[in-house]
């Protein structure tokens, strides 16, 4: 449900109200009954329940996740070949 914000023209109150999007516009000060303009504000989103976090996803029995390619150690330098058979 978004929340709307009203400031009263009279006494300068700024008013926080939860309302549908259908519901109408606030006329009225709460404080002193005075006449109310909506303000514009940055808007603010309250996500509720489970799903919004990369761990409420992750298997409960699996191991952390670990880089996907294990470094193998690197290969001896090759040893050239000879032809003649040692003594």
């Amino acid at each position: 449900m978004p929340l709307y914000e009203y400031q009263c023209q009279e006494c300068r109150k700024t008013t926080e109200v939860l309302q549908k999007a259908k519901d109408k516009p606030l006329e009225k000060c709460p404080k002193c009954g005075g006449p109310v303009v909506k303000l514009i504000s940055s808007s603010a989103i309250q996500f509720k329940g489970n799903g919004w976090y990369i761990t409420d996803y992750a298997k409960k029995n699996s191991a952390p996740e670990g880089p996907k390619a294990k470094a193998e150690p690197a290969a001896a330098p090759a040893q050239p070949k000879t032809d003649k058979p040692s003594d």
